[in-house]
């Protein structure tokens, strides 16, 4: 745990507030400690396969994770945005305590309603159990989890087949380039003449010595000088360039990354990403129509994945096979991969997402939030997990976790991930679609 979270206080450092000389050191704490015991329950789902520790020191440490992870999800981290909410707004900074526990006591109204559509309610437990609390929190991140699995899923391959590429040549970008200079040339011409007449209204005494009231302005408009100029006509079409020469600066930088595209395409590197995209295409068509099935049949899988493959292969082949043994190793190794993918894939986004939306006066209630979306995430990463592991590695964590509605879950999953896919695949056929056309018309 000690590694954790240095490791997210080096990340929070480096990666999140480098640009930034304000540190809540708060902030940083409460980002520091979501992390490290979001990671430790994914250390103690390995744990779980390879039976390190005794399995009542193993039980303890799982709920201890869960116990702290609850108590910073639903009370710490919404307290603190409501307070730092609060304190950016001026008007209510004599009472801001009073106002960020108003703020606190509105998400958990509104957290616990979260409850009412969704069946995974248990009146047999009281109303801060583990249970009531864990079975709301995963509703939010298992459906974080799969719009970002929808999305990734269908932008992945998007992203690396070179099939998507648009041809690109060098006398297309050399084409746009010349139409940019010459709409920055027609810019500086325009300004250049607003500021000549501008120099003569000064010199004139025209522009000090304005003729007022309701007579002055009648003869401003009726009376023109020789060689005058309709500043007000020039400046609109001076506008209208500056918007025609960001949009064509725009269309030469995506034009400059799509040529670097293709060149890296055609390197050893770019083929192999290639392919892992044409393999992705067909993992993302599969996930779909399992996901399909799954909701129209109402289908839950109750073996894993790895054992369910071993003895559908053991019985075709009819070898003699030892399937617990090696669902183990496999287990072990598949489970990893999705966890190491997992925090690198989160990690990458939740950068993106701040360097995006984040600001000096913002910052510490972003940084937050993504604390808060971080341990959702991986806290329903646990529930959907445990689907992946064999049914013996599963006993404690479904006695840590409680009577929760796993198999809704996973249907809630797949609604969720399906339809984040398709809207997916429609927006980039989209705006695929409509790159070529914009190029066109540029």
């Amino acid at each position: 745990q000690v590694l954790f979270f240095g490791f997210g206080w080096l990340f929070f450092m480096r990666k999140l507030f480098k640009d930034y000389e304000v540190r809540q050191y708060v902030v940083q704490v409460i980002f520091s400690v979501t992390f490290a015991f979001s990671c430790t329950m994914f250390e103690l789902i390995i744990f779980e396969i390879l039976g390190v520790l005794n399995s009542s020191s193993r039980y303890f440490h799982w709920k201890l994770n869960l116990c702290v992870i609850l108590l910073i999800l639903v009370f710490m981290v919404p307290f603190y945005i409501g307070y730092f909410v609060v304190s950016n707004i001026r008007l209510l900074h004599r009472r801001k305590l009073l106002f960020a526990c108003v703020l606190w006591l509105t998400f958990m109204y509104f957290f616990w309603k979260l409850g009412d559509p969704f069946p995974i309610l248990s009146p047999k437990h009281g109303i801060l159990s583990i249970e009531q609390l864990i079975s709301r929190v995963g509703v939010i991140g298992v459906t974080l989890m799969a719009l970002l699995s929808g999305f990734g899923a269908v932008n992945c391959p998007y992203t690396y087949m070179s099939y998507f590429l648009r041809n690109v040549t060098d006398a297309d970008i050399l084409a746009l380039e010349r139409r940019l200079l010459q709409t920055m040339d027609m810019i500086v011409s325009k300004k250049k003449r607003i500021a000549v007449a501008h120099r003569t209204m000064f010199q004139r005494g025209e522009v000090h010595n304005k003729p007022t009231g309701f007579w002055g302005m009648i003869k401003s408009v009726t009376t023109s000088v020789a060689g005058s100029e309709n500043l007000s006509l020039i400046q609109q079409e001076v506008d209208a360039l500056e918007e025609l020469s960001r949009q064509l600066f725009l269309e030469t930088a995506d034009l400059h990354a799509t040529k670097e595209r293709i060149e890296y395409s055609k390197t050893f590197q770019g083929k192999y990403f290639n392919f892992l995209g044409y393999f992705f295409s067909i993992y993302c068509v599969w996930k779909i129509f399992m996901a399909t099935i799954n909701i129209v049949f109402d289908r839950v899988g109750k073996t894993d994945p790895v054992t369910r493959g071993i003895e559908i292969t053991v019985n075709y082949l009819g070898i003699q096979f030892d399937v617990k043994f090696w669902s183990q190793h496999i287990s072990f190794i598949l489970v990893g991969i999705i966890i190491v993918t997992s925090i690198r894939g989160l990690l990458i986004t939740l950068t993106k997402f701040f360097y995006a939306i984040s600001s000096s006066k913002s910052s510490n209630v972003i940084v937050l939030l993504l604390a808060q979306i971080m341990g959702m995430y991986f806290v329903s990463s646990v529930l959907l997990i445990r689907m992946s592991m064999p049914l013996e590695y599963r006993t404690i964590i479904t006695e840590v976790l409680g009577e929760l509605q796993f198999n809704f879950y996973h249907r809630w999953f797949d609604v969720i991930f399906l339809v984040s896919a398709l809207s997916s695949i429609l927006f980039l056929y989209l705006a695929h679609k409509q790159a070529p056309e914009k190029h066109m018309a540029l």
